[in-house]
């Protein structure tokens, strides 16, 4: 692994960490928030909210991936993505001001999705093309995740508790960062340094991303997993805050999520270490068994120090299966085609983040914080358990469990 790699490393990192503290910034004050960009009260409103940004997510990261993977670079569309996403920040502060009501804010929301998910997806892309080991790499790309949710999550609440908008303007300044950090990159051509031979295009790259044996596999748990990371930013927030169950403030149910993204950051890159060492059917597996049954007990505890206390156990669970799971798409897909293998694995985790947003309210609604964390925790228990020999297949290790190692590389390499 060279210095310049490790420069890399630590820049993209803080360009996903900077993304997902935009992000999550507005996290624990959207039940405020959308009341003051003209919505009427209530979880219905922040579901959409939410929901706008990452149907936009949905249809444009494979767009930005296969782009990337097509001009053989990808440093200038992180840095597009990021600054276009801080000025529809900007935008979106602006909509109360002109008048424009909150389907104009519904408006921005999907624009500075499309552009944000480029910055995103393409950095996480960009640590994918580097050496030093998939777990170590997609290990940075979650302690980042983790670690932004965290801090966002925190910083959000606090600043959220004191002005409705002010989440919006930090958000729009981290993202503006992100950009200028991005551009300092070593923007190398994908597949290390060299174009492909056979100058892969756009629809190739799409092409060879979608037919690569065993791909659905991560990207079935990519979805299940990041539905119930949407479920918790959108009732997560209104269940801590609700004076039917903990009522607490803003500042005090972002520490909350604070709980799971700490352990969550923390624990990615040892745990993602040890996926490359041991292989990834036992973090995959058992990782997200685990992380099903500790997301139903945080809606069945009768108190908030055990929801507390449950919730750093989500993340922990967290952490242990979410690089492996990105390290599975690395190990599959064929360097030229990674940005598109990536954009596809963040579809489907748009597309889950978009269910857990529409699930998690809907059945809220309809039923109750407690059948809605049962039915969300029932869904990860599930798919670990029906795609159990599909993961085993693809990544089987060795000895007892799986823990023989192995990295899952395709079956035809």
């Amino acid at each position: 692994m060279t210095g310049d790699d490790r420069g890399d490393r630590r820049r993209l990192g803080a360009v996903v960490l900077a993304v997902l503290i935009s992000q999550v910034l507005l996290y624990p004050g959207v039940p405020d928030l959308v009341v003051a960009l003209g919505a009427p009260a209530g979880i219905d409103a922040g579901m959409w909210f939410l929901v706008a940004e990452f149907g936009a997510f949905v249809s444009f990261a494979v767009v930005w991936g296969a782009a990337s993977d097509a001009l053989g670079r990808r440093a200038p569309l992180i840095v597009a993505g990021a600054v276009g996403g801080a000025a529809s920040y900007v935008a979106l502060a602006a909509v109360p001001e002109l008048a424009f009501g909150f389907r104009a804010a519904l408006a921005v929301r999907v624009v500075g999705g499309a552009l944000t998910i480029g910055a995103f997806s393409l950095a996480i892309t960009s640590l994918m093309d580097l050496e030093g080991g998939n777990g170590r790499n997609m290990g940075t790309a979650g302690v980042a995740i983790g670690l932004g949710a965290a801090v966002g999550s925190v910083v959000g609440g606090t600043l959220a508790d004191i002005n409705a908008f002010y989440p919006v303007y930090a958000g729009a300044a981290v993202l503006a960062g992100s950009g200028l950090i991005a551009a300092t990159v070593d923007d190398r051509v994908v597949a290390g340094g060299e174009r492909p031979e056979d100058d892969v295009g756009f629809r190739d790259v799409l092409a060879r991303a979608r037919t690569t044996r065993g791909l659905m596999v991560p990207l079935a748990f990519g979805f299940v997993d990041r539905l119930t990371a949407g479920f918790f930013a959108l009732v997560g927030v209104y269940y801590f805050q609700d004076p039917e169950t903990f009522g607490l403030s803003a500042g005090a149910a972002g520490a909350t999520l604070a709980l799971f993204f700490v352990p969550f950051a923390v624990l990615q890159a040892p745990f993602g270490s040890l996926s490359d060492r041991v292989g990834r059917f036992l973090p995959v597996v058992f990782g997200s068994v685990a992380y099903g049954i500790v997301t139903i007990g945080v809606g069945a505890a009768p108190i908030y120090p055990l929801a507390a206390a449950l919730m750093v156990f989500v993340g922990v669970c967290g952490a242990l299966m979410a690089p492996a799971t990105m390290a599975l798409v690395t190990d599959l897909v064929e360097p030229e085609a990674r940005g598109a293998a990536m954009g596809l694995f963040n579809v489907f985790g748009s597309l889950g983040f978009l269910a857990g947003f529409l699930i998690g309210g809907s059945a809220t609604d309809a039923f109750g914080y407690t059948p809605a964390f049962l039915a969300v925790g029932g869904l990860e228990l599930a798919i670990a358990l029906a795609l159990f020999p599909a993961v085993k297949a693809i990544a089987p290790g060795g000895g007892l469990l799986g823990l023989g190692g192995g990295t899952g590389r395709s079956p035809s390499e």
